[in-house]
């Protein structure tokens, strides 16, 4: 008993001291950002004037000329997940245990994609404008590079957990790397293969819209445009518009997922 009522007494301490240094943390850093509830109360008479007065009713008639932008950004995202895609299946199949030629290319092609997908889409942008100018290319080479850094990294780890049964199966009759990938890996690995891609078509579509308030094209573009010469109303119309698109998006990409798979 009294072992059982030390134990309880060490955890009961331990949730103190954690509970203590996520309340410090806590304080220290609302000091360090000078975070206000004050401020943020105060604060939201002038949001709802912004939000109800020059924000909506959004300009309906703005839509066409927004279309084009919005068709951009549908283009941007898909063309960066069928490239990223393409590139992430070659360097995915190097990087997992299961199918690469050599742990030491495995190491060298996860640290490359492992340094891609910590950089982030925005910043990817931020660079490449100083090269190719703004522009809907760079918002495409962005997504890109976002897409081969996360993709290499599902699709290895999806390698890594099929059933290896039947790999070892063909390595028993001899069968030659490129046979061994096209009879016993890739079968297994094609219905991953498809559900993150469509899911990077998502996370695409998101991203550039954030991407081309930097200079990537496409309706971010528009939006910040629009914030900038004070055409709020348009700015929402914008807004809807990415709304639709992404939920589209959601759920033809979930109706093809449970087609294929």
């Amino acid at each position: 008993m009294e072992v059982i009522k030390d134990i309880r007494r060490t955890k009961r301490l331990q949730t103190i001291l954690i509970l203590l240094f996520v309340c410090g943390l806590t304080v220290w850093s609302a000091f360090g950002t000078n975070f206000s509830f004050y401020e943020v109360f105060s604060g939201i008479g002038l949001i709802s004037n912004f939000v109800f007065i020059d924000l909506l009713p959004p300009d309906i008639a703005a839509s066409d000329s927004l279309l084009a932008a919005i068709l951009e950004t549908f283009y941007m995202g898909f063309v960066g997940m069928v490239v990223g895609a393409g590139i992430a299946l070659v360097l995915s199949f190097l990087a997992a245990s299961t199918t690469t030629p050599h742990p030491v290319i495995q190491v060298a092609v996860r640290a490359f994609t492992s340094i891609i997908r910590n950089i982030p889409g925005l910043i990817w942008a931020l660079i490449l404008v100083a090269s190719y100018g703004i522009g809907v290319t760079v918002g495409t080479l962005s997504l890109i590079l976002g897409s081969v850094g996360f993709l290499t990294r599902v699709f290895a780890d999806t390698l890594e957990e099929i059933d290896t049964g039947k790999v070892e199966a063909l390595h028993a009759t001899g069968s030659n790397y490129f046979q061994i990938l096209a009879q016993g890996v890739f079968p297994q690995f094609f219905p991953g293969f498809v559900a993150w891609s469509l899911y990077n078509l998502e996370l695409n579509i998101r991203a550039s819209t954030i991407i081309g308030m930097v200079g990537g094209g496409g309706i971010g573009f528009a939006i910040q445009k629009g914030i900038k010469l004070f055409q709020y109303k348009e700015v929402s119309m914008a807004i809807i518009l990415v709304l639709i698109l992404i939920l589209s998006t959601e759920f033809l990409t979930s109706k093809i997922r449970e087609r294929i798979i």
